[in-house]
């Protein structure tokens, strides 16, 4: 079992590692954060983490 975890871990790792260097993943990131960021600094979140994920999936289809 924990061979199993620390290799489901480091394929998790590997695919963050690539990810980190993809420019568009690291925008679409930058772009999520900055909306939950100002979400939460103008206390408008209506319907708590589902509103930012639907403006997180609304900006990433652009």
């Amino acid at each position: 079992m924990m061979i199993m975890e620390q290799t489901l871990s480091s394929t998790r790792l590997e695919q963050l590692r690539k990810r980190i260097n993809d420019q568009d993943y690291m925008y679409a990131a930058i772009q999520r954060i900055a909306l939950v960021l100002s979400n939460e600094l103008m206390d408008m979140s209506p319907g708590g983490g589902n509103y930012n994920e639907r403006q997180w999936q609304r900006e990433r289809r652009r």
